[in-house]
């Protein structure tokens, strides 16, 4: 299957990100989030689309872009290029389809030991009756 690489699709918008790290974190803008209007795409058929729409519905925004953030990395650069190998991993995996499960057959001593412990169960049962005298 072909790769699909959504990278000219994806809009990005900076924000400060949290935590620690003293006057970098409090003045520069390094947390990235990367948006991917799933509907609008040109690179993804209708198929390909409904099949984000349904198994990524948790990542989709009210407007129905996919959103991932990133803020691991100290530079803007960085957190971009995160969001971009996050998106096009998430994309990726849900787009390949799962083999389809092929059942096993039990085994020939799986088969006597059903059949064991059924007549162990019928006997139990046949014990609880009441003796009938006719």
């Amino acid at each position: 299957m072909n790769t699909i690489d959504v990278t000219p699709e994806i809009t990005f918008k900076t924000a400060r990100s949290g935590g620690k790290g003293g006057q970098n974190v409090n003045k520069v803008e390094t947390m990235v989030e990367g948006y991917f209007d799933i509907a609008a795409s040109l690179l993804l058929n209708e198929e390909q689309k409904q099949l984000l729409l349904s198994k990524l519905a948790n990542k989709i925004n009210a407007e129905g872009r996919l959103l991932v953030k990133s803020q691991a990395e100290r530079t803007q650069l960085g957190n971009k290029q995160l969001v971009i190998k996050k998106m096009n991993g998430l994309i990726r995996q849900t787009l390949v389809k799962p083999r389809p499960r092929i059942a096993g057959k039990p085994t020939k001593a799986s088969k006597e030991k059903r059949l064991d412990q059924k007549k162990q169960k019928s006997q139990v049962k046949e014990g609880r009756k009441k003796i009938r005298f006719d």
